[in-house]
């Protein structure tokens, strides 16, 4: 955010989407128009109940303050470019960007043993970047390489735009919430998109916003150590998932590069850190990739890594992207690597995952219809 200017409502001058705003900045904002507090309020109902896409839609305010914040901000709309739907009501969403740039989300149906949290909750998958700058071996979301940072309106957007999608189906219920968690663990690095996606992740947190609670939202990280211990400092009680998948240094570095910089013997402490400052348990996600990180071997680090941290571990087939060398084990090879986490004292699941008929691994969806290439900016240095 360095060396942004921003604009009189506090938000970035290059982002002034109106969805981007929290409601002390359009109470200031409005207060200078002379406008009354209670207008502020009106207009976040329309904007995060009533997903509303554009001004005129606001019929309880007046119109000449409907067109003085049509002039001032913008109100931009994701379109769903590709809707993939999975035999078990997965729904894979494949976003065009308003400067025709494209990410993916993922709106997952309840699941209990996925973080052991009750049933009756729907889950949304949400990016945070164009492509990624980490280039894990075995993802497809950096494939095309890193494009920008999301603004904090698209990834907003992606909640607001999935379930305008909803509630225009047949089948949709009377909910005025669909998504009651979020994971932050689409395409891109979240912790790279730091402010923004913080900024967001409020929006969609506040009772004036998304209403959706702290604890029912989960950051994703390849293991950027700085980032985890200002996130510790933060007073949201956000949840924290690692993408270890390897318990040892060699193992990683094969396949995360990251690990170069913040090995194991920094990343763990950092992980303390978060644990001591927000008394919350953690999640390491571990895909197990075919003779890479599922051998015999490789379950007693990764155990003594969990005991530690008194994390839960998350084991998550590897979906296979074409163009990549790497193969998910065998049923019986992943049941056996999780009794032997089992068998050392070491909380485990096997996520016998949603969407895998539906391109569901990060960038899957995105790199396979070739839109990226055909659409998108080459790159915007953010």
């Amino acid at each position: 955010m360095a060396g942004r200017s921003a604009n009189e409502a506090g938000v970035p001058s290059r982002d002034r989407d109106a969805r981007s705003l929290t409601l002390p900045e359009l109470q200031s904002t409005l207060a200078t128009w002379s406008e009354p507090p209670f207008r502020a309020t009106q207009i976040m109902e329309w904007l995060h109940r009533r997903r509303v896409t554009g001004w005129e839609a606001m019929t309880n305010l007046p119109r000449p303050l409907r067109q003085r914040l049509a002039n001032r901000f913008t109100l931009r709309c994701l379109e769903p470019r590709v809707v993939q739907g999975s035999a078990d009501t997965t729904r894979k969403f494949l976003w065009r960007l308003p400067d025709g740039a494209f990410v993916e989300s993922v709106l997952i149906p309840a699941n209990p043993a996925l973080y052991g949290e009750a049933s009756d909750r729907v889950t949304l998958c949400v990016s945070t970047q164009v492509g990624c700058a980490y280039g894990c071996r075995f993802c497809a979301s950096g494939l095309g390489g890193w494009k920008r940072n999301l603004e904090p309106f698209e990834i907003v957007e992606q909640v607001l735009a999935a379930e305008r999608w909803h509630a225009a189906q047949p089948a949709a219920g009377t909910a005025t919430r669909l998504v009651t968690n979020l994971v932050i663990m689409g395409m891109g690095e979240p912790l790279a998109n730091y402010d923004r996606l913080l900024r967001a992740l409020r929006i969609l947190n506040a009772d004036w916003g998304g209403r959706i609670g702290a604890r029912r939202i989960t950051l994703s990280t390849c293991g950027l150590v700085p980032q985890i211990r200002r996130l510790a400092t933060e007073p949201e009680q956000f949840g924290l998932a690692i993408s270890l998948h390897g318990a040892t240094d060699p193992v990683r570095e094969r396949i995360m590069p990251v690990n170069r910089k913040y090995p194991l013997a920094q990343l763990i402490p950092a992980c303390e850190a978060y644990i001591a400052g927000k008394g919350r348990i953690i999640t390491l996600e571990y895909i197990l990739i075919a003779g890479v990180n599922d051998g015999p071997d490789q379950a007693p680090p990764l155990a003594d890594i969990a005991r530690r941290l008194r994390a839960k571990i998350n084991l998550i087939p590897y979906n296979r992207v074409d163009g990549l060398p790497w193969e998910r084990p065998e049923p019986a090879r992943q049941e056996r690597f999780l009794a032997a986490l089992e068998q050392r004292g070491a909380r485990a699941t096997l996520r016998r995952e949603k969407g895998h008929d539906i391109d569901a691994a990060c960038g899957q969806l995105r790199l396979r219809t070739g839109l990226e290439t055909a659409d998108e900016p080459s790159g915007n240095p953010s």
